[in-house]
């Protein structure tokens, strides 16, 4: 089973994404702020993370740089997850390490299509 690290402090966002995913047969594991997030992320090795970009604590630009630097994280397929929807901060989120970016409010159906694009083509860990 894929598991999604979700990493997002606004709850109707949580419950929303969280059940949708788990519907479609994702194991989804939360986290309610970066420094919560980059916890989990190095110790569930999740198959790929879903990241706020604004988030309490450490925001999601600098949570990301920090998972690509530690060897256990590196690879992990980031998606940025953001209200932010100019060019410039796609071009951030990307910067910073994410490997895709979807805006919010989130069409789900692309969400999922960025997804499993992205777990198709993450190195088996």
């Amino acid at each position: 089973m894929v598991r999604i690290l979700y990493i997002e402090d606004n709850e109707d966002n949580i419950y929303m994404v969280s059940r949708r995913l788990r519907r479609k047969g994702y194991d989804v594991v939360v986290a309610r702020d970066g420094a919560e997030g980059m916890a989990q992320a190095r110790s569930q090795l999740p198959d790929l993370i879903l990241m706020d970009l604004g988030l309490p604590v450490i925001d999601g630009w600098e949570v990301t740089r920090r998972l690509r630097a530690v060897p256990e994280t590196a690879d992990v397929p980031i998606v940025a997850l953001s209200a932010h929807a100019m060019p410039e901060d796609r071009e951030r989120a990307l910067a910073s390490g994410c490997n895709d970016f979807v805006t919010k409010p989130t069409n789900f159906s692309y969400l999922l299509d960025r997804i499993e694009a992205l777990v198709k083509r993450a190195p088996d860990r």
